[in-house]
């Protein structure tokens, strides 16, 4: 099928964009209370979450959570569910709407319809000095959507490889909740790639992945907005530089902590969504 240039091809193509969802009426995040809070927390728990595993921890309402790089370069697949009704959990195409591709400190993670609510505030990101490179590659990323059993059987040609980040996830929260895994599946939903370095070429547009920054020592923290469950996986891909969905790449744990802050937080509760249908 053969297509003609229009004259005006130059014109068209030269209209500026505009911003979809303008998010300066957000509500303020205040970071700087945040700081303070987080200068008085003690940590209160944490969960290793092993190589090529996946694994659920609970953070309360008005507590932070860590997670860290400790043994070398590794990618993580974060889901966020509330713990009250976990049919209520991360949006991330809205959150990616709202905020950009990837996210850093000052973004949130917002819940799912009917909810659309925040969920957790990113309050420090030690990767922040990443920006956007060359290649328009940035670093935890709510474009990728974890990779997944189903996709993996499809481009394989009939593989199966039990360890893909979706499945990691559906087996920690099938623990979490003590059901079966056939009937948490459908909560599994699209992920914040922590510490995934990704963007889409500019050529074709395709979504791409590169060997991510992230060393030792490295983490993202959040703030709970409201009482979280949440599942984390340590991505078969590794730095996510070659190929996911195998055991090939050179993989290592991830840690989560829990920090408590000492006194009483001044920090009403996000309600969920004030539109009602007529």
């Amino acid at each position: 099928m053969s297509y003609i240039i229009p004259q005006d091809a130059a014109e068209r193509r030269a209209v500026r964009p505009v911003i979809c969802y303008p998010n300066d009426t957000l509500p303020d995040p205040d970071l700087l209370r945040l700081s303070d809070l987080r200068m008085t927390a003690r940590k209160t728990g944490e969960c290793l979450v092993p190589a090529r595993e996946g694994r659920c921890f609970r953070v309360p309402a008005g507590h932070f959570f860590r997670i860290s790089s400790i043994e070398g370069p590794q990618v993580g697949d974060l889901n966020l569910w509330s713990a009250a009704d976990p049919r209520e959990r991360f949006y991330s195409g809205k959150t990616r709407a709202l905020h950009g591709s990837h996210l850093t400190r000052g973004d949130r993670m917002w819940s799912s319809f009917p909810h659309l609510r925040p969920m957790a505030t990113v309050t420090e990101d030690t990767l922040e000095w990443y920006g956007i490179d060359e290649f328009g590659g940035s670093v935890h990323d709510v474009i990728g959507t974890r990779c997944d059993p189903y996709t993996h059987h499809l481009l394989s040609g009939g593989d199966d490889y039990h360890h893909c980040c979706h499945s990691n996830l559906t087996r920690a929260l099938a623990e979490e909740l003590n059901q079966p895994c056939a009937e948490v599946e459908p909560l599994v939903h699209d992920v914040l790639n922590v510490f995934m370095c990704t963007g889409f070429t500019h050529d074709t547009g395709q979504y791409f992945m590169k060997a991510s920054p992230v060393r030792p020592g490295d983490y993202i923290e959040f703030f709970a907005e409201i009482d979280l469950i949440g599942g984390l996986s340590a991505c078969p891909g590794g730095d996510c530089s070659a190929e996911h969905s195998s055991d090939t790449a050179a993989c290592h744990p991830l840690l989560v902590e829990i920090f408590a802050p000492a006194g009483p937080i001044d920090r009403p509760a996000p309600q969920p969504s004030g539109y009602r249908w007529p």
